[in-house]
């Protein structure tokens, strides 16, 4: 029987979850699925400038599971852009964040996921 799925700690959902080449109709698309906690990794590795550990204790995971998500997550932005296919975000195993989480930083993140986001 294999060990159940540790949920992965999500601080912002994405604003749009859906992208790709705009001459896709969604009838034909047959998108590449990104996971919340892959577009998590993105975010915060990339976007944010966290290294790999950061990330891991931020999403209340291990620095390897971290780097497995994340290589996925390329994968799939490269695909997505290589062979011009849309790209969905849904799904995964996640919770959000409350913002009481301070041991983890969550709290700029709760501000940005209600609307308080300056960007």
């Amino acid at each position: 029987m294999p060990r159940p799925r540790k949920w992965r700690k999500v601080c912002k959902l994405p604003r749009t979850n859906l992208f790709g080449p705009l001459n896709t109709r969604l009838s034909e698309a047959n998108p590449i699925i990104m996971t919340v906690e892959e577009y998590e990794t993105i975010r915060l590795i990339d976007s944010e400038g966290m290294m790999q550990e950061e990330c891991a204790e931020r999403m209340n995971v291990a620095r390897t599971t971290v780097q497995r998500i994340y290589n996925e997550a390329r994968k799939k932005l490269a695909q997505s852009l290589v062979d011009g296919k849309l790209l969905k975000i849904e799904g995964g195993d996640y919770r959000l964040c409350d913002g009481n989480e301070r041991v983890y930083g969550c709290n700029p993140c709760h501000r940005r996921m209600h609307g308080e986001d300056t960007q």
